[in-house]
């Protein structure tokens, strides 16, 4: 299970040193054709993890409440992201991850209930959610580098 979570993190540190040198305005741009940007893709990974893991275990985000509901599924950039916030969301991506890797150490996953992802992939464990973890993460980076490429047509 660490090597699962050391992957998604290996994922997470490519995901941030492929925005290096973007700005502020083309990490918010929503391209024409797309339905969000690429910070958001990064938070939702954030969003998503916490739900897959944390909240189907029955447990608490540990990213707070707020930001859980503004990058989950389904929802779409709604403002600007400051340099702060994108700082912000460049740690957590780390972060969360090394505490998911402490909290599964601690076996607090004990509770988790089962479910079906829309992709109709059964996650019956906290070990099928961070398997699925991988493909959300690679889905998700595909999004970003067809978002970068649009974006850098545009400068």
């Amino acid at each position: 299970m660490d090597k699962l979570i050391d992957n998604v993190k290996q994922v997470r540190v490519a995901f941030i040193e492929s925005i290096n040198g973007l700005s502020v305005a083309e990490l918010n741009e929503i391209p024409e054709g797309f339905n969000n940007n690429i910070i958001w893709n990064m938070a939702h990974l954030v969003a998503a993890q916490q739900g897959i893991s944390y909240l189907r275990a029955g447990l608490e985000t540990v990213v707070d409440q707020d930001y859980y509901l503004a990058y989950t599924g389904g929802t779409k950039p709604n403002g600007t992201v400051t340099e702060e916030g994108i700082a912000h969301i460049k740690a957590l991506m780390i972060s969360t991850l090394d505490q998911f890797k402490t909290d599964y150490q601690n076996q607090i996953f004990g509770n988790y209930k089962g479910w079906t992802t829309r992709y109709g992939v059964d996650l019956n464990s906290i070990e099928d959610a961070a398997a699925f973890l991988s493909f959300h993460e690679g889905l998700h980076f595909g999004y970003i580098m067809a978002l970068k490429r649009v974006i850098s047509k545009n400068i």
